[in-house]
């Protein structure tokens, strides 16, 4: 089968990964061609042109910037994406044929990008529903509701969704609120397929000492880790609160490692309030990263509380696949709190309650156990994350027979 994927951001790097190299490695394990087509910032430097990534070939397509640039500047690249997307399709693509059109979330402008592709191949369409976007602008009251601009969004994310054949959700409370929100969507269109990975080796104790000493880490101080966007989304506000909160606190480490717009904000605080106890890295290479989670005792997810969109920040895989607890600071909308119960790998609290943040922290200083929590995260990711359980449910869900290379025909 011949398959092609659209997303934002795919690593140029053989050794870096994201939320999705892993899926569609597996998509050629299985025999199928794919290739990509992503975004190339203007900022990078770079041209409109091939590269390869671990044996699929992917099309980078020079745009505006979209990451860490002004809410105005995101504003007018994701505006001219489509356009951008659909003549590097005619350029490259033209003379290739594809079976199957995978894309994901965000962002929503590629909902024209979808139909052309769609109409041009007759293919069957599959949307990874990473992000529901307008609402999530209007939660962080970066839009009004019902404005101008959220309007135009939202006519391109029902149009989105109507183009897709099929939409995988990260979560059932995800699921239930996109069709809440969308009772035109078909119940039956719509199922869960959540983040994945494939799985790599863990961290021995040894090594974990041995980074703590590079780091500069008491070796006997619980390690709390937050890693990844530094952003409005995340709720830093709060997070600056609760790491003030353990000012002076040698028993306590936290670890600060990412990139965003809140970034300077965060020096700024570590600095003015001579927070001893804390250190603030900018983003770090995939294996870099992980060795840093392998050293933690703790994983930190936090989520704005204004959020009423059930998020699952794709961190989650990151601490599970290393075997470390998890504390999850977030809105009380999210499952994110029903996972880690399930997996019986962590904490939650919700966000903007400082003294119940307090309790659970001295919960955590006082457990005897917190690597077998993280075991346990490991083995959840193992069951339900993995990419071989993602791809099966798009298979599953295109309705094609492996064994024949087939689409099966509903009657």
């Amino acid at each position: 089968m011949n398959i092609l994927f659209l997303t934002l951001a795919y690593p140029e790097e053989e050794n870096q990964t994201n939320l999705y190299t892993d899926l569609m490695t597996e998509f050629v394990r299985h025999g199928h061609t794919v290739r990509v087509i992503c975004q190339r910032e203007a900022k990078s430097g770079g041209q409109t042109g091939w590269t390869a990534h671990r044996g699929v070939k992917v099309l980078r397509i020079r745009t505006g910037n979209i990451t860490q640039s002004s809410f105005i500047e995101k504003g007018i690249s994701l505006i001219r994406l489509k356009q951008q997307f659909i003549n590097g399709y005619r350029s490259y693509l033209q003379q290739e044929s594809f079976d199957l059109l995978i894309y994901s979330t965000p962002p929503v402008d590629f909902a024209d990008v979808v139909a052309f592709i769609k109409q041009k191949n007759r293919c069957k369409t599959y949307l990874l529903l990473k992000d529901i976007f307008p609402q999530n602008a209007v939660d962080m009251e970066l839009m009004r509701n019902g404005s101008l601009l959220h309007r135009y969004f939202r006519n391109k994310e029902r149009k989105l969704y109507r183009n897709s054949d099929h939409i995988g959700c990260m979560s059932e409370g995800n699921r239930q609120f996109l069709l809440k929100h969308n009772p035109e969507l078909s119940a039956q269109k719509v199922d869960v397929n959540p983040n994945s990975i494939q799985p790599g080796d863990v961290k021995t104790l040894v090594e974990k000492d041995t980074l703590k000493e590079k780091m500069g880490i008491p070796i006997d101080a619980t390690v709390y880790l937050y890693g990844g966007n530094l952003g409005k989304p995340q709720g830093i506000d709060f997070l600056l609160e609760t790491v003030k909160s353990l000012k002076g606190r040698s028993d306590i480490y936290f670890l600060i490692v990412g990139s965003g717009t809140e970034y300077e904000k965060i020096s700024y605080c570590i600095q003015d309030y001579q927070l001893s106890n804390v250190k603030l890295l900018t983003a770090l290479p995939k294996t870099d990263f992980d060795a840093l989670v392998s050293a933690a005792d703790v994983g930190m997810i936090y989520l704005d509380r204004r959020f009423t969109i059930p998020n699952i920040p794709s961190r989650l895989l990151s601490y599970m696949e290393q075997s470390t607890c998890i504390y999850a600071i977030t809105d009380r909308h999210t499952d994110l709190k029903e996972i880690i119960s399930s997996a019986d790998c962590g904490f939650w609290s919700e966000a903007g309650d400082l003294a119940a943040f307090k309790g659970v922290i001295e919960k955590i200083q006082s457990h005897n156990s917190l690597s077998r929590l993280g075991e346990n995260g490991r083995a959840y990711l193992e069951n339900h994350f993995t990419v071989s359980i993602s791809y099966d449910r798009i298979i599953g869900a295109i309705g094609m027979d492996e064994q024949q290379g087939l689409f099966s025909v509903s009657v």
